[in-house]
């Protein structure tokens, strides 16, 4: 089910309105639920991705922060590195046959072979560090602010920026991110920290073009839901399949999103 809401409703994604605004209509895309497999409740969740049909995750926590390979069928861990204290885990991404990853204020990122999880190198960027993606080419970064940055892979060096408003206003709280494939361009999703929603951000202008309300989808029986908020998205980029869980969710799940005539 989609449907046009008015942005008010949904500011807090950005500064707030002024009396003189006119906020447009903004799509609103209510996923359908396809499959739900189990996931580890006590993994706090900060990046998720599949590559060649295998489910990554990277996770947070100063001392339970790590890396992981995960069988989605089953959700248990079949590979797994951790982060030292006083690394605080945050998103990760695959590029090739490295996976990397970043820590939130510890200005690091890691980068690990991705067959072995053997550490190759380290490298590092200002401020904080929240979710990752790629385009395949570039490393693509959040820091909690509504502007994302470009990273080279090969050497961590940032080669662009990117702001990120909806309806001319800057979107803050990016957090989990995911590269997508779009008839028109590629889009990063983001999951907006403290939200039930993931937004759609146009990779050329920084535009939102939509919203994905997950409110359906959030279980009901969180120990901590004030800080088990939505946080994961994974697209299966050779199938379309499209995965979504949260900080501390016993749950991942596989979702569709309807259609333009739908």
């Amino acid at each position: 089910m989609k449907s046009l809401l008015p942005l008010a409703l949904f500011a807090w994604l950005a500064n707030p309105l002024t009396a003189c605004a006119q906020p447009a209509a903004l799509e609103v895309q209510r996923p359908e639920l396809v499959a739900t497999y189990p996931h580890d409740a006590m993994a706090f969740t900060q990046g998720l991705f599949i590559h060649d049909g295998q489910l990554f995750e990277s996770t947070g926590e100063v001392g339970d922060s790590n890396l992981r390979r995960v069988d989605l069928e089953t959700g248990n861990v079949l590979q797994q590195v951790n982060i030292n204290p006083p690394i605080f885990g945050e998103g990760s991404t695959q590029v090739g046959d490295e996976i990397f990853m970043l820590s939130w204020v510890s200005e690091a990122g890691f980068v690990f072979d991705a067959s072995s999880f053997e550490l190759i190198r380290q490298f590092s960027y200002p401020g904080e560090g929240w979710g990752l993606t790629t385009d395949g080419n570039r490393l693509i970064l959040s820091d909690g602010s509504p502007q994302l940055r470009f990273l080279d892979p090969a050497t961590g060096e940032q080669t662009g920026t990117l702001d990120v408003t909806l309806n001319g206003r800057p979107v803050r709280r990016i957090n989990e991110l995911e590269w997508v494939d779009g008839e028109n361009g590629g889009e990063v999703w983001a999951n907006i920290w403290q939200t039930r929603s993931i937004v759609r951000i146009d990779a050329e202008t920084g535009n939102v073009l939509g919203m994905i309300d997950l409110t359906a989808l959030i279980p009901t029986d969180l120990q901590d839901p004030r800080d088990a908020v939505a946080n994961g998205i994974a697209v299966n980029r050779e199938t379309g399949q499209i995965y979504i869980t949260g900080k501390l969710w016993p749950v991942l799940y596989e979702i569709r999103l309807p259609a333009e005539d739908e």
